[in-house]
């Protein structure tokens, strides 16, 4: 890419200061982080020419970066006054929640200018979290017919196929034949700008058929449709949960899915893989958050308030956690005062215990996301982490004991903390596999709630099994 003239130059690398000054550390820049003075410097001189070069010189996916790092006023001064960066190529690329807080500011006829120029998934991406009136305002600003597909859109369930789905597709009769259909395609003005499979309906458009792309442009002109396409291939409501969708996509490797009325069996429009990908990135990150106690709305862009509020709740649950715990130890604070070393010794076999139980309790989470785990394979799969649990304990046991030993001399307590050892991280893997399942068998959401229990169970059991056995046998 050239460079631009009006950009100051900047190194390919930059540093970090820490509070102080202290310490520098260099990163790599990326490019949205190279024109960041610059693009400040024109917003605050209002200089034009400057933001037009900004622009142009750019991908999409890079100005949405730059912007993310502004300020929010800053941010909402270029939209204001430059109509150019309310592009749908820049505000889908921004981040969801610098998306939402921007939206509601700017004119609705720009917002749905913009929107018109998408397709209906991504419309409906962009303006499904708005307040009603908010949303109210930009549908208001869009021509009829796309006005009332989008308000139908927008009625389906959150995370359903149907808000998932694209209205441009490429629909054929059956009875056609490949030159017609090449023909067709040739001559339209309405195909969507990105396609893979053309779908084949009879006269009442139920789709009867999936023909890929590549297999139409590789048969003879005379060919028929219906004998060359897939006649195998499974529909989805636009009702269903886009998470089972997109297991479906990942299992089978599909490029696209048919979407169908659930009442006529009409085709309505497809979903495809560029649409999934972002569902199994949304999952996947929703579990990581949820698996800290953090929601889908934690992230790095948020305001400190709702940062705050998003993880007051865990925290407190923990707290709870950790006040039961600390009840367990108050039941031996006799053995404790006559055995200071107890104190010492005691976090680490609770420790071990939570960090061997979240790394068993991360697999599970994942596998029953993915399906990896069934009723068929989930006792296998528990008596494997029973003998990683196992095997692990008896390590660390022996670590633990010789520790215990170098440092008191005393044959008793390092046999009491490597048994406890071993009952704690058989207890955590235990505890790790079943209560993931337990709550998926009880339809709550394992990544959810797990965390607390796990925690709970490999703190109490820790302590309860390391403080109880000391009192039994050396006090």
């Amino acid at each position: 890419m050239e460079t631009n003239p009006n950009l100051s130059p900047e190194a390919s690398e930059a540093v970090v200061l820490d509070p102080q000054n202290a310490v520098l550390a260099p990163i790599e820049q990326a490019p949205a982080e190279l024109v960041i003075p610059d693009l400040r410097a024109a917003i605050k001189a209002g200089d034009v020419a400057a933001l037009e070069a900004i622009r142009s010189e750019l991908h999409p996916a890079d100005i949405a970066d730059s912007l993310e790092y502004l300020s929010r006023d800053e941010r909402l001064s270029l939209f204001l006054t430059q109509p150019s960066y309310i592009h749908s190529d820049i505000l889908t690329e921004l981040e969801e929640s610098v998306r939402q807080e921007l939206l509601p500011q700017l004119p609705p006829q720009r917002v749905a200018r913009a929107l018109i120029e998408l397709d209906s998934d991504d419309q409906i991406d962009m303006i499904e979290d708005l307040e009603d009136d908010e949303k109210e305002q930009i549908l208001a600003a869009i021509p009829l017919a796309e006005r009332r597909r989008l308000i139908k859109s927008l009625t389906f369930p959150e995370y359903s196929v149907g808000r998932l789905m694209a209205r441009g597709f490429v629909a054929l009769p059956q009875n056609w034949s490949v030159g017609q259909a090449i023909d067709y395609m040739r001559a339209s003005a309405n195909l969507p700008d990105d396609f893979y499979d053309l779908y084949l309906t009879d006269s009442a458009f139920h789709p009867t058929g999936k023909l890929p792309l590549a297999r139409l442009l590789r048969e003879r002109r005379d060919s028929k449709l219906c004998d060359i396409c897939e006649a195998d291939f499974q529909t989805y409501a636009p009702d269903e949960d886009q998470e089972e969708l997109a297991y479906q996509f990942r299992k089978y490797s599909l490029m696209t899915a048919p979407v169908v009325d659930g009442e006529t069996g009409r085709l309505i429009g497809i979903v495809t893989a560029d649409d999934v990908i972002d569902v199994i990135d949304e999952e996947a990150e929703d579990d990581m958050l949820k698996l800290a106690g953090l929601s889908g709305d934690s992230d790095v862009f948020a305001s400190s308030l709702n940062t705050a509020r998003t993880r007051f709740a865990w925290l407190l649950v923990n707290l709870g956690t950790a006040v039961l715990a600390s009840g367990v130890i108050a039941l031996f604070e006799a053995s404790i005062q006559s055995l200071v070393a107890l104190a010492v010794l005691m976090p680490i076999v609770a420790s071990m215990g939570g960090n061997a139980g979240t790394q068993t309790l991360t697999v599970v989470v994942r596998a029953l996301a993915t399906k990896d785990i069934t009723s068929a394979t989930q006792w296998r799969f528990l008596m494997k982490e029973l003998t990683v649990g196992i095997i692990n304990g008896l390590a660390f046991a022996v670590i633990a004991a010789g520790f215990t030993y170098a440092w008191k001399q005393d044959l008793g307590l390092s046999l009491v903390i490597a048994i406890a050892m071993i009952a704690n991280l058989l207890i955590a893997a235990f505890s790790g596999t079943l209560i993931p399942l337990v709550l998926e068998r009880l339809r709550i959401d394992p990544a959810n709630a797990s965390g607390v229990f796990l925690t709970t169970v490999t703190d109490v059991i820790g302590f309860l099994a390391f403080l109880g056995l000391a009192s039994a046998f050396l006090l």
